[in-house]
């Protein structure tokens, strides 16, 4: 099925050209709908029928089965793969995304989530970079792990381990005062994730080698130090998602779907 149930719920939403979907969020599951849901934190997402390849608005969830609901809203049939009060079931549906990311094993020690480390500050700056606290935290923790005085040998300086240049870019006065170092951390990962459209793996690696090394490879620069920090910095998201209650998002209202095994012809 193309990927999504892409929709038959957009084909019933609108005629044009450029249709849009709810990404909508609430209590650690994500469901579309042709409408935000109400109760839940939902992103519109514009769909150009003329693009030559649909987005995947799942993400990375393996294969589950689900169904489209029905429902009255405002005065309007509304579609959502949400069972929301006053659903009726439209059809059901199965898709196929990738597997999900697992922590990549034989990093070392990488340390447990230090949630005592200037707490309020990263939530502060969270919220207003709309950066993940779990990821801003994750960065800081490969960086520096939480040294306000740390200083690499490439001269990046203080928790979230910012050039000199990156400072002066966001008007850092004092790159090892953690409210600083944190804020301006998280306003230039938020421009990095911008930049590449919200890919994490390509904002990580630009974080830690320059937008110029990931421009100039098309994708994670071949420095061993780069790639082990995309690594470290994945798993350490993983566990700051735990320790935080912010685990990767489910489907809501589906049932996960093995996958199909492939036949043994007979001896």
């Amino acid at each position: 099925m193309r990927v999504l149930l892409l929709l038959p719920l957009l084909l019933i939403a609108t005629p044009a050209q450029a249709r849009t979907v709810y990404r909508c969020v609430r209590a650690g599951t994500l469901s579309l709908a042709t409408a935000p849901e109400p109760g839940s934190r939902c992103e519109a997402v514009q769909l150009d029928d003329n693009a030559a390849q649909t987005p995947d608005l799942w993400g990375r969830m393996g294969i589950f089965s689900g169904t489209l609901y029905e429902r009255d809203q405002d005065g309007a049939k509304v579609y959502s793969t949400r069972n929301l009060p006053g659903s009726v079931a439209y059809l059901r549906f199965t898709v196929t995304t990738p597997p999900g990311e697992p922590a990549h094993a034989g990093l070392g020690q990488i340390g447990s989530p230090r949630l005592d480390a200037w707490p309020k500050l990263f939530a502060a700056a969270a919220r207003r970079s709309q950066v993940e606290d779990a990821l801003l935290r994750a960065i800081a923790h490969a960086e520096s792990g939480f040294d306000a005085k740390a200083v690499s040998a490439k001269g990046a300086q203080g928790v979230m381990q910012l050039m000199p240049q990156v400072s002066r870019e966001y008007g850092v006065a004092d790159p090892f005062a953690p409210v600083q170092s944190i804020d301006g951390g998280a306003r230039h990962l938020r421009w990095l994730l911008r930049r590449y459209h919200g890919d994490r793996t390509r904002a990580v690696a630009a974080y830690n080698a320059g937008v110029g090394a990931v421009e100039r490879f098309d994708g994670i620069p071949p420095y061993a130090e780069t790639r082990a920090y995309v690594d470290k910095v994945e798993a350490l998201l993983v566990r700051y998602r735990q320790a935080l209650g912010t685990g990767p998002l489910r489907p809501a209202d589906t049932v996960p779907v093995e996958p199909a095994r492939p036949l043994t012809p007979p001896a």
